[in-house]
């Protein structure tokens, strides 16, 4: 591994309009790591992946993957880059079936025997997904539509991938179920950048993450660190 982190957000500012959403957002994420983003609601954490992916372009900053600038690239070039983003609220193709939605994830690529592996990978991750292969992902359960979502993510063989609130409105059992699958995707060498309301689950998973306050990082660390902090137990941790 060079010198350079695989991404490195520098000072970008954001906007929805008139609104400044990101006020000056610097990090990076290392090759390997699983990286959190914490904070409240419209605190800035999706501004921030909208911004990696493609889908926004800061007004001033840079955002480089690798040491080259991306801040202004096209979202859908940036899956051909290795940026592949599972977004909140899913977005699953739901008059496609499973296979179809996994095989949408690998649209940019031409290897047949490779893409027939990845989504046997993805069945092995995701074994409920295998047994609902010819469904129409509009009829499958919640928990099932995020699985589906994070397998169509991976079908993109990406360097980074971005996950955007993965537990939101799962079961209890499901959420564990998803952070495993996260951790293990990690140790097969996958980067992740992770943006979830559930800081705990989110830290205990992650090798570091930032803390978030309207659009400002207020604290980045460990997240060995994050979780023994005071603020972050009291604000994010649910603790009196």
């Amino acid at each position: 591994m060079g010198t350079n982190p695989l991404l490195k957000v520098d000072s970008i500012h954001a906007y929805y309009g008139n609104i400044h959403a990101l006020h000056g957002i610097s990090l990076h994420i290392d090759e390997g790591e699983i990286v959190t983003l914490i904070g409240s609601n419209g605190a800035g954490k999706t501004t921030i992946i909208r911004s990696i992916s493609g889908i926004m372009h800061p007004r001033e900053g840079s955002i480089l993957l690798d040491g080259e600038p991306i801040h202004q690239v096209p979202a859908h070039a940036l899956v051909s880059k290795g940026i592949s983003q599972s977004p909140e609220g899913r977005r699953i193709f739901p008059r496609l079936t499973v296979l179809d939605n996994l095989e949408m994830g690998a649209f940019h690529r031409n290897d047949r025997p490779g893409i027939k592996a990845d989504i046997e990978m993805v069945y092995g991750l995701f074994p409920r997904l295998k047994e609902r292969t010819k469904q129409y992902a509009g009829t499958l359960s919640g928990g099932e539509q995020q699985m589906l979502a994070m397998g169509r993510a991976l079908m993109a063989r990406p360097r980074l991938l971005l996950l955007d609130e993965p537990s939101m409105g799962l079961a209890p059992v499901l959420v564990e179920n998803i952070f495993e699958i996260i951790q293990r995707i990690n140790k097969q060498g996958m980067t992740v950048l992770l943006v979830e309301q559930n800081a705990l689950m989110a830290l205990e998973v992650a090798n570091r993450g930032y803390v978030l306050q309207s659009g400002r990082i207020v604290l980045a660390d460990s997240a060995q660190n994050l979780i023994q902090n005071e603020m972050v137990r009291k604000v994010y941790l649910g603790e009196n």
